[in-house]
């Protein structure tokens, strides 16, 4: 059984979700990429204190990527993630800046 330290990897602070924080109640997190809904929203409940009313998840394949350098071509691959975009329940907030 993983901890919530494990299965919530980091919040996604764009200007795309920030915007989506005020009128949706809406977070996206980085999260690990065998971990289930279930466990998501056991973990943001118990780290933030509140109440989740929906958690769904995107998985991103790693992309390849080359340049082209002096030395010739680099190629490599970009890892791959899965996301989660949580809605909580009317009223609830989550301050990711709180604790800085």
């Amino acid at each position: 059984m993983k901890t919530s330290f494990e299965v919530i990897l980091k919040p996604i602070l764009t200007e795309k979700l920030t915007a989506q924080e005020e009128p949706l109640q809406r977070y996206g997190f980085m999260v690990d990429r065998t971990a289930n809904k279930i466990q998501i929203k056991k973990a943001i409940e118990e780290m933030y204190g509140v109440t989740v009313a929906s958690v769904n998840t995107m998985r991103y394949a790693g992309k390849n990527k080359s340049r082209f350098t002096k030395a010739g071509v680099i190629a490599g691959k970009s890892n791959a993630y899965k996301k989660a975009m949580i809605t909580v329940k009317k009223g609830d907030k989550i301050d990711f800046y709180s604790n800085i």
